[in-house]
C-alpha cells in the first residue's frame, strides 16, 4: 500500500449509498466547498426528494463523512448528472470517476440509454476525466457559466452511450 495514502483515503475503503435526503445538508456544504455560486440545502434536498432523482453519496472514515456526492435525474431514455463533487482531500484518488460510474450504471438500470453532463471548458482535469470514461462532446452552451468577478466561460456538453 502507499504510504502516502492514508487507510481512509484508499478508494476500497469508500461506501457508495443512495443520497437520501436526510444528506441535503452534507451534500450543501461539501457544494459551498466546491462551487460558487454553490446550492443550499434547500436545492439539494429539492433535488433529492424528485421522483425522478438518481443520487449517489460516498463515505468513509470513522465516523463516516461525506467524501463525494452525484446528483442526477432521469427522464423518460436519458439521464442526466446534474452535479458532482469530490472533497478536496480525496481528490485525484478515482472517487469522480466511481460516482460517475455508478450514477451511469444505476442509470442503465433504468432504461437511459444515454448519460449527459455539463463541464466548464477551462475544467481540464474534469474533461480528462469523463473522456476517460467514455464520454465525448454533444453540444455547447456559450457564456453558460458565470462566476463572480470573471468573464462567462462555455459549458461543454457531453454524453455517455449507455
Amino acid at each position: 500500500m502507499n504510504s502516502n495514502v492514508t487507510p481512509f483515503r484508499n478508494i476500497k475503503h469508500v461506501s457508495m449509498l443512495w443520497a437520501a435526503p436526510e444528506r441535503a445538508g452534507e451534500i450543501a456544504a461539501l457544494h459551498k466547498r466546491l462551487f460558487s455560486p454553490a446550492w443550499d440545502e434547500a436545492s439539494v434536498l429539492n433535488l433529492l426528494e424528485h421522483p425522478a432523482s438518481t443520487s449517489l453519496v460516498a463515505v468513509a472514515g470513522d465516523p463516516k463523512q461525506l467524501a463525494g456526492f452525484v446528483i442526477g435525474q432521469l427522464a423518460a431514455d436519458e439521464a442526466e448528472i446534474l452535479s458532482i463533487g469530490v472533497a478536496p482531500d480525496w481528490q485525484r484518488t478515482g472517487l469522480g470517476k466511481m460516482l460517475v460510474q455508478g450514477l451511469a450504471r444505476a442509470s442503465k438500470r433504468g432504461e437511459a440509454k444515454r448519460l449527459f453532463l455539463e463541464v466548464a471548458e477551462d475544467n481540464v482535469a474534469a474533461q480528462a476525466l469523463y473522456s476517460s470514461l467514455g464520454f465525448t462532446e454533444a453540444g455547447r452552451r456559450k457564456r453558460y457559466y458565470e462566476r463572480p468577478g470573471a468573464t462567462p466561460v462555455d459549458a461543454l456538453v457531453l454524453a455517455l452511450i449507455l
